[in-house]
């Protein structure tokens, strides 16, 4: 086959067969197809798309040129099964969904991102946690699942390597936006864990990936069509990101809020339906039950045991994080020097939240990315956000600053994410919409 026979094809807007998305999968992976070729092709298909049973040819042609997990080996007596988010603000809920998933016999390898522009990555949370080992070996890795349930881990460097190679080229080639070239790069990666089910949590609203409700809408179905195809049973929620889903958004202190769900010290509620409405779904497609109010039940029963939270506290005492941090966190995760609330001056109700922007604060205070290379300061970020809808006679939230001209900085970026208004508006619902077929 010539590379630029099958550009050729997709530039004309014919679909490409499953031997031809194969052989550029490998060539990408194995360098024989150029940067220029993969960036013809990923402009082709940004423009021309793909149906659906195309894009699933391409998602497994991407996941075999690497390492794909089997568990069958293993002999599981529950589903293997993962959740997916697009990414947002305050968004900790793998640190939950994994152990309690886990709890009630579910099998959980989480193959884990780090913090992408604005949103925070959930191993950049979990590196907080002294000791913790984000990239095990494979046999850490599969003893952990066995033994816990579940394993919250990094990408490793020969999973889905197509996918590596055809991302960079695309974000410096303005084809990053193409819902198959997304649901590909998204499934390749997950579905290289050896899954049985998938749910994907895609967010809409002011601090979501994708710009529009609309284009949420697209890729969730996207996803869902093409895990399918591909013989995952994949579902998909789509969840309000129009202000922070819990309570905090940062590293340390999301761990710190995570624990305290799990411990049922305190549960935000807005987070809590997430967790649970994920959960429940993953329960039914891995079916452990085929009620969803079954699964409710269930869910409630493994997290007022604390069952859920001996989950996590192995996973990480398994990964080489320390035995205690369930029972003592404050003497392992760090603190920030600064810790103080943020007013506004304006009087009213909170109207609207530029998510975006509060991501971009913590971002600023150290606590994500500004270049690849650029190290995470695990102690800094936000807590106690006021949510839409309530008066601003209390602070809008508590900045975890390591210093007070960091605190300042941070104060006034705040202030201007949030709109006060008169009255306050109706209630949005925090799930939107799940798609299953």
């Amino acid at each position: 086959m010539l590379p630029q026979e099958i550009i050729r094809k997709k530039r004309d807007g014919k679909p490409l067969n499953a031997d031809e998305l194969r052989f550029f999968s490998n060539g990408i992976a194995d360098g024989s197809i150029s940067e220029g070729q993969i960036a013809a092709l990923g402009m082709a298909v940004y423009f021309q798309g793909m149906e659906a049973d195309e894009a699933a040819a391409l998602t497994l042609a991407m996941r075999n040129t690497g390492d794909v997990l089997d568990w069958k080996q293993e002999n599981f007596p529950g589903p293997v099964i993962d959740k997916h988010s697009t990414g947002g603000v305050g968004d900790g809920v793998s640190l939950m969904l994994g152990p309690l998933l886990a709890a009630c016999g579910g099998y959980v390898p989480m193959i884990s991102g780090r913090g992408l522009g604005h949103t925070g990555g959930t191993l950049d949370k979990l590196d907080s946690i002294p000791g913790y080992n984000s990239t095990p070996d494979n046999d850490l890795f599969r003893a952990t699942v066995r033994e816990c349930g579940v394993a919250i881990i990094g990408q490793t460097g020969n999973l889905a390597p197509a996918d590596k190679r055809f991302y960079a080229t695309r974000d410096i080639t303005a084809t990053v936006e193409s819902i198959p070239l997304i649901t590909a790069s998204i499934l390749s990666k997950k579905f290289a864990a050896g899954l049985d089910c998938l749910c994907m949590d895609v967010k809409t609203g002011s601090g979501a990936f994708m710009p529009t409700h609309e284009d949420s809408v697209a890729l969730a179905q996207s996803i869902v069509d093409i895990g399918n195809a591909a013989g995952v049973k994949t579902s998909a929620l789509i969840t309000d990101m129009n202000q922070p889903l819990g309570s905090t958004a940062g590293n340390a202190i999301e761990v710190r809020e995570a624990i305290d769900f799990l411990t049922n010290e305190q549960q935000n509620p807005r987070l809590l339906q997430v967790v649970f409405s994920l959960c429940t779904e993953l329960l039914m497609l891995g079916e452990i039950t085929d009620n969803p109010a079954d699964a409710v039940a269930m869910l409630e029963s493994e997290l007022a045991s604390g069952r859920a939270a001996e989950r996590f506290g192995q996973m990480v005492h398994s990964l080489g994080g320390p035995g205690d941090l369930i029972e003592q966190p404050d003497k392992h995760l760090t603190k920030a020097e600064v810790i103080k609330p943020v007013h506004l001056d304006e009087t009213g109700f909170v109207s609207s939240i530029d998510t975006r922007a509060l991501g971009m604060a913590v971002v600023e205070l150290g606590g994500g990315r500004m270049r690849a290379e650029d190290n995470i300061d695990p102690a800094v970020g936000l807590s106690d956000f006021i949510t839409i809808g309530e008066s601003t006679d209390q602070p809008i939230a508590t900045i975890h600053a390591r210093s007070e001209h960091d605190w300042e900085q941070a104060a006034e970026k705040i202030k201007a994410a949030f709109t006060v208004s008169d009255s306050a508006p109706d209630p949005a619902p925090v799930i939107h919409q799940t798609i299953s077929t």
